[in-house]
């Protein structure tokens, strides 16, 4: 099954073989999360990041990977 498919009901199961029962209310916002989630996980995972160097590659504030350390 999809996240796309993702109901309260299957929600709640998964919720609970996880070993994480939610409440009745919670099932709903649950499941529209979890889709939420899996739309921008697909987004991201269609990315091309074949020249983009690892992150270490950075310094916080740093022009980038030529930068000097």
């Amino acid at each position: 099954m999809s996240a796309d498919e993702l109901t309260p009901p299957d929600a709640a199961r998964w919720a609970a073989r996880a070993g994480l029962p939610l409440e009745d209310a919670r099932h709903a916002a649950v499941a529209a999360t979890a889709q939420h989630i899996h739309s921008v996980i697909s987004v991201l995972r269609e990315l091309d990041f074949g020249d983009t160097p690892p992150a270490f590659a950075y310094r916080a504030g740093g022009a980038g990977p030529d930068a000097a350390l």
